[in-house]
């Protein structure tokens, strides 16, 4: 037998080395890598086939069919090689669609150029059968062309060596493995490939696809030994150092193998590479709760809060087992997340929170003390005035408008200590809200039989101009309490002999309430800020009265809970009138706007 068939045999064993590794990275066609190290490997298996189909072939009909079917795969293969390279030492930035299009220019020529060489024999000068051998063999004599197509070969593979060899250098220990085996794997057939085309072994047939069956090999193994396929290695210790997270690796035997920068700044005595090595009983010495962490088996929770007692700071440590290609455990990776900011952002709040709750128990209970404190002795004094008052009627009429008088300031006061607890029953939430349907008219006219013993004192005419038909749909208490205070505030800022005017009107679904006083107007400086004032401001009257200055306060939050806006327009001198809405009830609904009812109110 000629031994160009144990040739052709050991060809096709490459061949076969090759269509594993395209089936493998076909396995993993979701990683860009494994896409251009397939279609590398898948160009190869075109060349080996086809070469040892070329050694067995008798005609040179024949040897022309298996050279187009190894060009198939030789133009290509380099570029496919050079992208790889790119991924693997963490540059794909550089692959662009611009750069592959510009890249494939050249073996697109190749190709195109060896198929047709019959027509201009640029690719090969001439084909002719040698049986020098015992058996034929091609000779080939090249054209330019085929020289176009080594050059741009070998620039691309000089370019390739010199990233794995830049990243060799680079690399950490564990990854020179991984380098070692891709430069071998990649250079092999490239270098026989040189020797054959520069003649310094002079060989009856070409030596290049032998080279490629010590690639395959190496390419197994390091598959199989190393898992190569799993990622570039440059990327992954790239991305293995950027993290913020400390990450250390240890063996089964709990000694380190490796560690990011940021575990280095962590954990003392783990830097310049000096902990690589040592077990973590020493490393973790100071730490007993970081070194029984890594000790005991891993746990499948969110992390343990773990703070490190030399530097005062918090870590969340996670422990997990690292597995090898067969999914045996290989070691551990202990994670430390530095939470420190996060720990004691917590404190401060939680601090914060106790303080508020601690204030605002405090508060709502003087409020509770205080408001019924006053209102137990006003009531019994309200009580004993309604006693006098019979008694003085009673007696003769000397002393009864004094004591009418004195009952009204009673029944004023009692109302002022009721509207307090009122609003603090709103800013706790405990007001019960409660529309009802009620008459506008009504609710106007006992506020101001309420106020009549402060209006008459001061001479001031209060006139409401509500018709009886008017109705809304609003909470009788906040209601009653608006109107009451948007009054006493009337009496309070009129001179002496004014009037008051009481006026409403119906803006689509609300009705507009206006209440007018003749009186001094609102002080120029609290024009534009008067409503919106969260703290309660108190003003003197005209007649020297003063007040906590709860009125407007109220008055905004329960026109807001009734689903209504306040305003009011005021001149110095020349008095104010306050306006708010609430929802009319659903038969007095009308179409007008709000502008059109202030011009009729006005």
């Amino acid at each position: 037998m000629n031994f160009n068939l144990y040739l052709s045999a050991l060809l096709l064993a490459a061949t076969c080395c090759s269509a594993v590794v395209v089936y493998l990275c076909w396995k993993r066609r979701e990683m860009p890598i494994a896409v251009s190290y397939g279609l590398c490997m898948l160009s190869t298996a075109f060349y080996t086939f086809g070469y040892a189909s070329e050694l067995v072939s008798t005609s040179l009909e024949a040897i022309r069919f298996w050279l187009r079917i190894e060009y198939i795969g030789i133009p290509f293969g380099t570029v496919f090689w050079i992208i790889m390279v790119l991924q693997y030492t963490g540059r794909q930035a550089y692959i662009r669609k611009w750069t592959v299009v510009a890249a494939m220019a050249i073996p697109v020529l190749t190709f195109i150029s060896h198929q047709t060489n019959e027509w201009h024999h640029l690719f090969y000068k001439s084909l002719t059968l040698d049986y020098s051998e015992g058996f034929p063999l091609a000779r080939i004599v090249r054209g330019p062309l085929y020289y176009v197509h080594a050059v741009y070969a070998y620039a691309l593979i000089l370019v390739g060596t010199v990233l794995l060899l830049r990243m060799y250098f680079k690399s950490a220990p564990s990854m020179k493995k991984h380098v070692v085996l891709m430069l071998v794997g990649s250079l092999a057939p490239y270098s026989f490939t040189l020797v054959y085309l520069s003649e310094v072994l002079t060989t009856p047939f070409d030596i290049s696809p032998f080279g490629f069956v010590l690639s395959g090999v190496f390419f197994l193994f390091g598959i199989y030994q190393f898992n190569l396929l799993r990622l570039a290695p440059m990327a992954l210790q790239k991305v293995f150092e950027s993290m913020q997270d400390a990450v250390v690796l240890m063996d089964p035997e709990h000694n380190v193998t490796s560690f990011n920068q940021a575990a280095g700044r962590t954990v003392q005595g783990m830097g310049s590479r000096i902990g690589i090595g040592q077990p973590a009983e020493a490393v973790f010495s100071g730490r007993p709760a970081l070194l029984r962490k890594i000790l005991e088996a891993p746990a499948s929770d969110d992390g343990e809060l773990v703070q490190d007692p030399a530097t005062a700071r918090y870590y969340r440590v996670q422990l997990s087992y690292i597995s090898d290609y067969r999914s045996r455990p290989a070691g551990k990776m202990l994670l430390l997340r530095d939470v420190t900011d996060a720990v004691r952002a917590e404190e401060r709040m939680l601090d914060n929170a106790r303080q508020l709750r601690d204030i605002n128990a405090f508060k709502d209970q003087m409020f509770n003390v205080v408001a019924h404190d006053i209102r137990d002795p006003m009531a019994v004094l309200l009580n004993l005035t309604e006693l006098l008052e019979e008694e003085a009627s009673a007696c003769g009429e000397d002393h009864e408008e004094i004591v009418q008088e004195m009952s009204r300031q009673v029944h004023s006061t009692f109302a002022l200590v009721e509207s307090l607890l009122e609003w603090f029953r709103s800013q706790r939430g405990g007001m019960v809200f409660a529309p009802v349907v009620q008459h506008l008219a009504q609710s106007v006219q006992r506020s101001i039989r309420l106020l009549q013993g402060r209006s008459d004192g001061k001479g001031i005419r209060i006139v409401s101009d509500i018709s009886p038909d008017i109705r809304v749909h609003a909470d009788k208490e906040m209601l009653d309490l608006i109107l009451r205070n948007l009054l006493s505030n009337a009496i309070k800022f009129t001179e002496l002999g004014g009037n008051i005017q009481v006026r409403a009107s119906h803006v689509r679904d609300k009705i507009v309430v206006s209440v007018r006083d003749s009186g001094m107007g609102v002080p120029e400086e609290q024009m534009y800020t008067l409503l919106q004032e969260d703290q309660a401001v108190s003003s003197e009257g005209t007649a020297g009265e003063r007040g906590v200055g709860l009125g407007l306060t109220l008055c905004k939050e329960f026109v807001r809970l009734n689903g209504g806006e306040i305003w009011f327009d005021s001149a110095p001198e020349q008095g104010s009138t306050f306006y708010f809405t609430v929802p009319a009830a659903p038969a007095e609904i009308a179409g007008d706007d709000r502008q059109t009812a202030k011009r009729e109110i006005g």
